[in-house]
C-alpha cells in the first residue's frame, strides 16, 4: 500500500513557474515508477510526466516537453515536477501516481495503482 500527498500547487501567472512534490509513504518508493496527470473543468484526465523507479528514464507528453521537468529523490521518497514557462491551458488539478511496474514509464492511467489526492494549478493570462 503506497499513501501518496501532493502540495506547491498555486496561482502562477503566465510565463511562471511551480514545483509540485508529491510524498509516498512506505518503504519500496524505488520499486515504482511514478507519474504526474493533470485534469481541467470538463476535461478527461491526461498523462503529464513520468520516471522509472531509479529515476534514469523519464516520459513527457509532448504538451509540456522542454518546460516541465519530473525528478524523484529516493532518499526522501518524494518526487517532484518542476513546471516552468506556465501556460493558461496548463491549469488543472494535478495527481501524481503510482505504478508498481518500475520499468514502466506509461502514459496510461490503468497501470497506476496508487494516487494523490490532487493539487489545483491555475495560471492566469
Amino acid at each position: 500500500q503506497v499513501q501518496l500527498v501532493e502540495s506547491g500547487g498555486g496561482l502562477v501567472q503566465a510565463g511562471g513557474s511551480l514545483r509540485l512534490s508529491c510524498a509516498a509513504s512506505g518503504r519500496t518508493f524505488s520499486s515504482y515508477a511514478m507519474g504526474w496527470f493533470r485534469q481541467a473543468p470538463g476535461k478527461e484526465r491526461e498523462f503529464v510526466a513520468a520516471i522509472s523507479g531509479s529515476g534514469g528514464r523519464t516520459y513527457y507528453a509532448d504538451s509540456v516537453k522542454g518546460r516541465f521537468t519530473i525528478s524523484r529523490d529516493n532518499v526522501k521518497n518524494t518526487f517532484y515536477l518542476q513546471m516552468n514557462s506556465l501556460k493558461p491551458e496548463d491549469t488543472a488539478v494535478y495527481y501524481c501516481a503510482a505504478n508498481p511496474r518500475r520499468f514502466s514509464v506509461v502514459r496510461t492511467s490503468y497501470e497506476y495503482e496508487y494516487w494523490g489526492q490532487g493539487t489545483q494549478v491555475t495560471v492566469s493570462s
